[in-house]
């Protein structure tokens, strides 16, 4: 992405690039072990219209590295290696399996005088990136299964069908200039309920899975925040991250009213409702209308089971329900009618106490403390700097500079494991606060100029005390 400087005068400006992805390949070296056989290692190869010399020689490099790199340390390969022009990510998700994302560094292009050629400085600074390459195997994972699994189904070809199908269309959805710390994290939103209401919905739930045995595992989510999840951890995050950032946003829609509203009609026995499938059927009332739901893995005692993925909607509440067995027109009419009115009720409860929530909280503002929390345990997060995040937009209230920090200060705390506390001042007399305690991190900006250490690291405290006062933080 070309972005345009507005320091310098017309005809002289300053390009800056962000980072690009230069290309993305997946190979095994145990396919093509003697000469000749090479290319029979490249599984998957973008851009595709590379030369085949050169993907080969590019495959052999990545190789070499990390075989060099095991002569140091054979438990821990390399994991990046950093040129000035480019950068080079490996990650080894399954044995033998590699994944290798090469990403060009970003650049400011700057003008000369006398007509000579612009000079171009590529920026030394730390890539969030070794994450977008974990999460693009997850994402895989979630849809197709492990690489193993494609190559006792089919053997190679099938896994590079597999391979080629979903990568295709993946990669072009990867914006990494949008890449920052909460797709380090790749958290969840929780969102808060009083204990009556969640109770009903764990009565729902109850019921709805004693209702239809097909229903193995349910989910509930409010405003893009999780409310509650019957999935495994690891599962519920890349099912949360796709939902969030891919489904969802193909079928937005208004906010529901709460339950006094005209927009919801009063009708004897609650029997209308405003649900619908986001996967599935999109007319129950057409009979000749094809649907199928995608299939996902998750975790089992033995691997990973295949399942479907029901997606249903009530205005701002969804339910994902996944079933065992590919489902029968019959059964989603069975779903709809014991799921959709319930759900339009409870929708209803969740939507009112949500507005007095906010009406209690006051009209919204710029936040008092702009902060980014994150809890490796249950994989909780929260931001008041974002203001928007998807897959291709993040919209932040502090500038760039302040997000590398930010970036700068967790990759130092993947590098040791135990507790600690990092203060930056900024040059733009902003104070950058980092904080590691107890497998929970926090990271805070503050805006006050002329103070001292001892006064951000007071402030810190007063945030900790009405934002977390009941989250216990080492000093």
């Amino acid at each position: 992405m070309l972005m345009i400087s507005p320091k310098m005068a017309s005809g002289m400006q300053e390009k800056q690039y962000t980072p690009s992805l230069l290309s993305f390949f997946i190979y095994n070296p145990t396919f093509g072990p003697r000469e000749g056989e090479e290319e029979k290692k490249i599984l998957f190869y973008h851009p595709s219209d590379v030369e085949k010399n050169e993907k080969i020689r590019n495959v052999g490099l990545c190789e070499a590295i990390v075989q060099f790199t095991r002569t140091f340390c054979p438990t821990k390969p390399a994991k990046s290696l950093h040129t000035q022009k480019n950068r080079q990510f490996f990650f080894e998700p399954e044995e033998n399996f590699w994944m290798v994302m090469v990403v060009r560094n970003p650049m400011i292009e700057k003008p000369n005088k006398d007509g000579k050629p612009p000079t171009v400085e590529y920026q030394e600074e730390e890539m969030l990136l070794p994450s977008c390459l974990l999460q693009c195997y997850s994402m895989y994972k979630l849809f197709n299964g492990t690489f193993s699994r494609a190559m006792q189904a089919g053997g190679v070809e099938l896994l590079m069908q597999k391979l080629e199908k979903f990568f295709y269309r993946y990669l072009q959805t990867l914006h990494l200039q949008s890449c920052d710390l909460l797709d380090v994290f790749g958290g969840i939103s929780f969102f808060p309920l009083d204990k009556m209401t969640y109770l009903k919905i764990q009565s729902f739930v109850n019921r709805v899975e004693e209702s239809l045995s097909l229903i193995k595992y349910t989910a509930f989510l409010y405003n893009d925040q999780l409310i509650w999840s019957g999935l495994e951890q690891d599962d519920m995050r890349i099912l949360y991250k796709y939902l969030t950032t891919s489904l969802f946003p193909r079928h937005s829609e208004p906010e529901l009213a709460g339950r006094d509203s005209p927009m919801r009609p009063e009708v004897a026995g609650n029997l209308l409702h405003y649900g619908r499938f986001l996967t599935g059927p999109t007319n129950l009332k057409d009979p000749e209308a094809k649907f199928r739901f995608p299939k996902i893995f998750v975790s089992a005692e033995d691997g990973y089971e295949e399942l479907h993925l029901i997606v249903y909607k009530v205005h701002s509440l969804v339910c994902f329900l996944i079933a065992s067995v590919e489902l029968t027109r019959e059964f989603c009419e069975q779903l709809d009618s014991l799921v959709g009115p319930q759900l339009t009720l409870l929708a209803s409860d969740i939507c009112e106490q949500f507005t007095i929530n906010r009406r209690i909280s006051g009209p919204e503002k710029e936040p008092q403390f702009k902060f980014i929390y994150f809890n490796h345990m249950n994989l909780a997060e929260k931001s008041t700097i974002h203001m928007r995040k998807t897959a291709s937009v993040c919209l932040t209230s502090v500038h760039p500079d302040l997000m590398k920090i930010l970036g700068d200060i967790n990759c130092d705390f993947a590098r040791v494991d135990e507790d600690e506390e990092i203060i930056v001042k900024a040059m733009t007399d902003y104070w950058v606060v980092g904080k590691k305690s107890d497998q929970r991190e926090l990271y805070v900006i503050l805006n006050q100029k002329n103070a001292n250490l001892i006064e951000v690291n007071e402030e810190v405290k007063r945030l900790c005390a009405t934002q977390f006062n009941n989250i216990f933080f080492l000093d």
